[in-house]
């Protein structure tokens, strides 16, 4: 049996106390660890304080240059098996290269979410104008993104809306596409009696990385009109903000006497959560799974969001609390949260439900390999199907190739 080995490709450091990015890039890893498989991390960026230190669970790390040649002579000694590109950048930055030293590795493009709805959808907000699939199918990311799904042998789509979206939007190939959400643990029994009660916890709270578009304006609309409806009928209650890379704006905002207390980054935002009374997450844009939504479900704390926040994160499944679009109906649903112990109990073994049922990480974890492996049995046959993606590869080699290859030159000078 090959000893499979993983390169991964990132377009920044580890960091699963910042951002949902974070935590599933270190399942990713966990995952092919699980296998047996060797992991190197490499990356373009400076490492952050933040950033996990992948070196203490056995992952290489490695600084590798955009427009540089050094990174042919660095894939060809490390002779991966399987490449993953953290986002679509990576993929049109280091694809070619990759095809081009290392043809037989699998080309895998993790793509957290699908970059081009969450900026069609940030556009559409900054101009006060209706998201629309016209919108969404005429913007240029959205052209570079799909382009790199088609130049992969696989993308992994944290989402089910994001995966039906490829296949009935975009017209793209299932057979390029598996929905991988995050690999998260069962909630056992015993874990929720250790939970602590509705009466024993307190306050609201919102988590979220401020470098993140979406996180900033739901912060925003919270100060401009959510809180303010819910402190008249709870003049008493707080609400509780944290994140990483708070900036300027958002730490103005911080009012004692209102409530509103800005607390910006924790190293521990589950037991933050844990001891909050309910998630608060009116994101107005945004794509993929949030990572705010799921933690709430893991810490027993029901959640009030909108239909973009819940979106493709529970099918069928009843949400931990409510979904709302209308700010006034949202601030009183979370108002009936916080005064109603029998309904917050019964919206916290919702959240339950939509973890075990969901979210498993034994049985998406097994499915993803068993596709690897048959990517990897099949894949001259596989790359043969996908014409597409083998017209825009060699496109690709074609242009962007040489583009890169004159920078590097034009940067010796």
């Amino acid at each position: 049996m090959i000893q499979q080995s993983v390169l991964i490709i990132g377009s920044v450091w580890v960091e699963p106390n910042s951002s949902a990015a974070g935590i599933r890039m270190l399942q990713l890893i966990e995952l092919f660890l699980e296998q047996n498989f060797t992991v190197t991390f490499a990356t373009t960026t400076q490492k952050t304080e933040k950033a996990f230190d992948l070196k203490t669970i056995a992952v290489d790390e490695v600084s590798i240059e955009l427009n540089s040649s050094s990174f042919d002579v660095f894939i060809k000694e490390l002779h991966p098996t399987i490449v993953v590109f953290d986002r679509f950048m990576m993929e049109e930055q280091f694809g070619w290269r990759v095809a081009e030293n290392c043809p037989n590795a699998i080309r895998i493009l993790d793509t957290e979410d699908l970059h081009c709805l969450r900026k069609t959808r940030e556009e559409a907000i900054k101009k006060q104008e209706d998201f629309t699939i016209d919108k969404l199918l005429n913007s240029d990311i959205a052209k570079r993104e799909i382009a790199s799904i088609l130049r992969c042998d696989l993308s992994l789509i944290i989402s089910t809306f994001e995966m039906k979206l490829l296949e009935t939007v975009f017209k793209v190939d299932k057979r390029i596409l598996h929905h991988l959400p995050f690999l998260l643990n069962k909630i056992e029994k015993k874990e929720i009696e250790n939970w602590k009660s509705f009466k024993e916890r307190n306050h609201f709270v919102f988590i979220g990385n401020f470098l993140h578009a979406p996180n900033v304006d739901a912060v925003l609309l919270l100060k401009k009109t959510i809180w303010k409806q819910i402190r008249e009928v709870l003049p008493t209650a707080e609400l509780h903000i944290y994140g990483a890379y708070t900036t300027q704006q958002i730490l103005e905002l911080h009012n004692k006497k209102e409530g509103f207390i800005i607390k910006g980054y924790t190293a521990n935002p589950k037991e933050i959560v844990q001891n909050n009374k309910i998630v608060l997450a009116p994101l107005r844009f945004g794509a993929g799974i949030k990572g705010k939504l799921t933690e709430a479900m893991q810490c027993g704390a029901p959640s009030v969001t909108t239909s973009i926040g819940a979106e493709g994160m529970h099918d069928n499944l009843t949400w931990n609390g409510f979904v709302e679009d209308d700010f006034t109906v949202f601030a009183e649903k979370a108002i009936a949260l916080y005064t109603d112990a029998k309904l917050w109990k019964e919206k916290q073994q919702n959240g339950v439900e939509i973890i075990n049922q969901l979210y498993g990480k034994e049985k998406i974890g097994i499915q993803f390999i068993k596709k690897l492996d048959s990517l990897q049995k099949n894949i001259v046959s596989y790359r043969t199907q996908n014409f597409l993606g083998s017209l825009l590869q060699h496109q690709t080699l074609q242009s962007t190739k040489y583009m890169s290859k004159w920078i590097e030159e034009k940067n010796k000078k």
